[in-house]
């Protein structure tokens, strides 16, 4: 069996912004300590995959900063997508790539700027989860338990146990839930059969191939014609066609969902996807008065709970409470914590109004 791991890492991550831009996204920042997002993602699957084996999916505008992360990686390591179709594009790109080369070949995909503090238990439920795939010929999710009624989180409930692996069971995934209400969340909670999403899938090349011939027919003949020039100085030209022709559409919606050899390995890896400044404030180390985030110095009065990232700067706080403050030098990003999954609506105003320069 081998294993190849994709990263996917063609995103901007809006809800990052001002820090987070076009040439500059959430992927390749340090928000906890010296290593970016992406750099976690790559030491992680390091080990479990051959270096070699270990593809990134991005854009023109990205390679450049990605490569100079991970310098280890040489040109093959890269699968350029001319701009986002969403996830089931990105995925199929790699997938006839990868069986190109290997037709046996087990995928692990993963989202280049998702938090997982529990490598080992990571790397371990990988090697389970690609053992599954490589056996069944299922398409295999990673399921994270839930230790509160997340909102902002899709879900996976679980169905009849098919298999148990050591420490880990393997069951066939019933449904998948949208971000549900905070009611709903509480009652997926307490039924104790539903798990977060977190966006981890491994499976067998010709696996997804033939699940998006069969749920995806438009995006298959286009991976098909792509397929064709793999190695020729037109490639490049008939992947910008293709994606100019096919429609956007995310691996959960256009597969996952309808498949029927689905399945779920639950698992406690300390994963977070990062999706909000809120969620960075969450988990990150804070001071006595709840303050956390990136800066030279705070004086405070009656003030606390906050997210503040002004690196180099003494910060002054009056009465502020709960706000997430962001300061990168050109712009200057001040939310309720509470709000701050908004921040994606601000880029989208700057595009509006043609304020190119702050994205």
């Amino acid at each position: 069996m081998k294993l190849y791991a994709v990263l996917m890492a063609g995103g901007v991550g809006t809800r990052f912004w001002p820090r987070s831009r076009t040439k500059n996204p959430k992927q390749v920042l340090n928000i906890f300590d010296h290593e970016t997002m992406i750099q976690k993602t790559y030491n992680r699957i390091y080990g479990v995959v051959d270096p070699s084996q270990i593809r990134i999916v991005t854009n023109p505008d990205q390679k450049e900063i990605i490569q100079a992360q991970l310098p280890q990686l040489k040109e093959e390591n890269f699968i350029i997508e001319p701009f986002g179709r969403n996830t089931a594009p990105c995925i199929g790109l790699a997938a006839i790539q990868i069986q190109q080369e290997d037709t046996d070949a087990v995928m692990i995909v993963l989202p280049a700027d998702h938090l997982v503090t529990n490598v080992e238990e990571f790397q371990q439920v990988i090697r389970h989860a690609s053992n599954f795939a490589n056996d069944s010929g299922g398409l295999i999710t990673l399921g994270i338990h839930p230790d509160y009624a997340a909102t902002g989180y899709g879900y996976i409930q679980r169905g009849e146990k098919v298999a148990n692996l050591e420490n880990y069971s393997i069951f066939k995934v019933k449904t998948f839930a949208e971000k549900p209400n905070h009611e709903t969340a509480v009652r997926f909670l307490d039924s104790g059969d539903f798990y977060w999403n977190s966006g981890i899938f491994v499976w067998k090349a010709s696996t997804i191939l033939k699940e998006i011939e069969d749920k995806l027919p438009e995006l298959y003949e286009g991976l098909l014609e792509i397929k064709k020039y793999l190695g020729t100085v037109k490639y490049s030209q008939i992947v910008e066609k293709v994606y100019r022709q096919i429609r956007g559409i995310s691996i959960d919606y256009g597969v996952m969902q309808l498949a029927n050899n689905v399945y779920v390995i639950p698992t406690d890896m300390g994963w977070n996807d990062m999706g909000s400044w809120e969620v960075v404030y969450d988990i990150s180390p804070k001071d006595k008065f709840k303050n956390a985030g990136v800066f030279k110095e705070i004086v405070q009065i009656d003030s606390g709970e906050n997210y503040i990232f002004s690196p180099g700067k003494l910060v002054a706080l009056v009465g502020i409470k709960n706000l997430v403050i962001v300061d990168t030098g050109d712009a200057i990003l001040i939310s309720k914590k509470t709000r701050s999954q908004e921040v994606k609506d601000i880029v989208e105003q700057l595009k509006k109004s043609g304020m190119d320069e702050y994205l």
